[in-house]
Parts: C-alpha cells; structure tokens; sequence
C-alpha cells in the first residue's frame, strides 16, 4: 500500500471527514473501471455507471465504522463487495426476466479479479504462483488510476480489448475507426499504460 494511501486510511479511521473524502476518490477509477465493465456485460447501456459508484460511495460513507481493515487490499475488496451488492441489486430484474437463473451469475468480486487480470495481460508477463496472482490483482486500483489518466481514445481502445475482450474489428466498430488504426492506438496505449505503471512504481 502506498503511504498516501496508508497514511489516508489511517486518518480517516481516527475521524478525519476530509481524509475520509479524499481517500474515498483516489479509489473512485478503479470502482468507475470495474462497474463499466459489469454493468455493459450485463446491462449495456441502460445504467449510469457513475451513479453506481456515487451510490457505492455514500453507503461506504455510512457504514465505514463498520470497516475494520488495516490494508488497501482490505479496504478495495471491501468497496468492492458494496459495489457488488449494487449491481446485483440493479441486474436482478433484468436477469430474471429473462430467464436466467441468479445463482449460477458469476459474483462480481470474481470478475473484479478476472478483470484485473485482462487488463495486466499485455502488460507484464503472465505470473502463475499464487502470491504472484495476488499481487497482479492488487495492482487493478493502480491500474484504474493509470487509466484514467490515459488520452480518452487510448484509454477507451485498452477497455474495450483488453477488459471486454473485443476483438479488433469489434473495438475498431464501437470506435468508428479502421482496424489498422485502432491496432496501433491500441499499441500505443499499452506502451503509455506500461511507462505510467513503471514510473509509478519510483514515486
């Protein structure tokens, strides 16, 4: 955990409102990231995934006496499971109605993890052991801000491929752009989102 980070997390369980603020945005990324991710699997379009996260965050504002974790890990995975209650919440009609049965859904703190992967994929090279696979996942939340810093072509190109796995005809489709074009931005980016990470990690 990064010492901002840490230093956040420690304040705002002592009663600091503006740590509390502020460590709660740093993860907003990483939860805006994975709701556009489980929402347009499931619901497309029909859901703002911003209110997702806005509504993730006022619950956590009210039951964060509740979080007892000392970690980033702790706290991410715990912003998580909220935000996993309010897209199952707001899928369960739709699923139902449909036919589909609920209890064969997929939870989405496995998919977080599973997303966390795509996206590391292309990345760095592919790490087996389990504490390697733990690391991998944890690093989704600095992967989330690096995207969201990305130029809006370059951080929609890495979505749509490496997190919805579109393949390129499908992302170039979505993007009103040709193949050729969009296999180089997508290059391209992974290049910016691999420098952004590796500075990241001296700072």
């Amino acid at each position: 955990m990064s010492a901002a980070t840490s230093e956040l997390l420690k304040r705002a369980q002592r009663g600091d409102e503006n740590s509390r603020g502020l460590l709660f945005e740093s993860f907003r990324p990483y939860l805006e990231l994975l709701a556009r991710v489980e929402i347009g699997r499931r619901l497309q379009a029909k859901v703002d995934t911003a209110d997702v996260v806005q509504e993730t965050f006022l619950e956590a504002h009210r039951n964060f006496e509740n979080f007892r974790g000392e970690s980033e890990a702790e706290f991410a995975g715990w912003l998580r499971s909220i935000l996993s209650a309010r897209v199952l919440n707001l899928v369960r009609h739709y699923l139902t109605t449909q036919g589909r049965d609920l209890r064969r859904e997929q939870p989405l703190e496995v998919n977080v993890d599973q997303s966390s992967v795509l996206l590391d994929r292309g990345l760095w090279a592919e790490q087996s052991t389990p504490s390697q696979a733990a690391q991998r996942r944890e690093r989704g939340v600095q992967l989330a801000a690096a995207l969201d810093r990305l130029p809006p072509d370059y951080r929609e190109v890495v979505i749509l491929r490496n997190l919805e796995e579109l393949s390129f005809p499908d992302v170039a489709t979505r993007m009103g752009k040709t193949v050729d074009s969009v296999q180089k931005l997508w290059v391209r980016a992974l290049a910016s989102l691999r420098r952004m990470m590796v500075e990241s990690e001296f700072e």
